[in-house]
C-alpha cells in the first residue's frame, strides 16, 4: 500500500516530522510518499493562506497521485479536503477530521489542542463542518508564532496545561492535538492526562489504511461524483491534464 501525505504549505521540516510520525504509525507494507507545496505559505494559519494552499494540495495531487492507494493531508486545517475527495477515485483522509471521528469513539466530548491562537475560529468552523461541534468541548492554542515552531518544550509544556484545562474545566474525555508541526507528540501528553491524546497523523494514516481495506467504489452520484472534463488553463501541466482526464486511472 502507498500512502500519499500532502503537506501543502512549503515546510519541508513539517512535512519531514508528519512524515516520521505517519511512518511510527503505518502498518508493516505501508510506503509512505510524502510530498511538500511549492508555493504558498510556510505555516498555513489563516483563511486566505488556505486558499491558496488547496490550489497546492491539488496540483501536489496531480503530480503524485497516480501509484498511490489513499492520500492524507498533512495540514491539520484539513485543506483541500472536499475538492480532493470530488477529484480523486481513491481515499482521502484529513488529519484533524479522522482524528476527530476517532475521539467520539472513546468518549462523549473531545478538546482539541493546536498552536497559533489565531486558528481557534478556523477549527471551530471545520469541526461545525463535520457536524461535531455538540461533541466538542472546546478548542485551545498555545499562543506560539510559526518562525517559533522548533521550540518543543515550550510547545509541550503549553499543549500539558491547555489539555488539562479542557479535562478539567470543560469535561474532555479525549484531546484530540491538531497541528502537523505537533506530529507524534501524544505519547508523553497521555499519560499526564489521564484521557486518551490522539494524534492526528497517527489516526489519519491508520483510517486511510482501514478505509483502502474497505475497497469502497468512488461515488457516481451527488457532489463527490468526479465532474466532468474542465478547460482549465494558465495552470500547471499536470494540473490540466488532472481535469481533462477524468477516467485516468488513480
Amino acid at each position: 500500500m502507498r500512502l500519499l501525505v500532502i503537506n501543502a504549505n512549503t515546510s519541508t521540516n513539517i512535512t519531514e516530522r508528519v512524515a516520521k510520525a505517519a511512518r511510527a504509525a503505518a502498518s508493516p507494507g505501508t510506503e509512505i510518499v510524502p510530498v511538500t507545496g511549492t508555493f504558498g505559505a510556510r505555516v498555513i494559519s489563516t483563511r486566505s493562506e488556505g486558499a491558496i494552499a488547496t490550489h497546492a494540495a491539488v496540483e501536489l495531487a496531480a503530480k503524485h497521485s497516480g501509484r498511490c492507494d489513499a492520500v492524507m493531508i498533512a495540514v491539520s486545517l484539513d485543506t483541500g479536503l472536499g475538492a480532493l475527495r470530488e477529484l480523486l477515485s481513491i481515499p482521502v483522509v484529513g488529519m484533524t477530521e479522522a482524528a476527530c471521528l476517532i475521539a467520539c469513539t472513546l468518549g462523549t466530548r473531545f478538546g482539541v489542542v493546536t498552536l497559533g491562537t489565531r486558528t481557534i475560529p478556523l477549527y471551530e468552523e471545520l469541526i461545525a463542518g463535520y457536524g461535531l461541534e455538540r461533541r466538542l468541548a472546546g478548542v485551545r492554542a498555545v499562543d506560539i508564532e510559526p518562525r517559533h515552531y522548533n521550540e518543543m518544550e515550550r510547545i509541550d509544556q503549553g499543549v500539558a496545561e491547555l489539555a488539562n484545562a479542557l479535562v478539567a474545566g470543560n469535561g474532555a474525555e479525549v484531546i484530540v492535538l491538531a497541528g502537523a508541526a505537533i506530529a507524534g507528540r501524544h505519547g508523553p501528553l497521555q499519560e499526564k492526562l489521564g484521557v486518551p491524546a490522539l494524534d492526528g497523523t497517527a489516526c489519519g494514516v491508520q483510517l486511510a489504511e482501514l478505509l483502502v481495506r474497505l475497497g469502497p467504489k468512488k461515488p457516481t452520484r451527488g457532489s463527490y461524483a468526479r465532474p466532468g472534463p474542465k478547460e482549465v488553463v494558465n495552470v500547471d501541466p499536470e494540473l490540466i491534464r488532472f481535469f481533462s482526464e477524468p477516467n485516468r486511472p488513480e
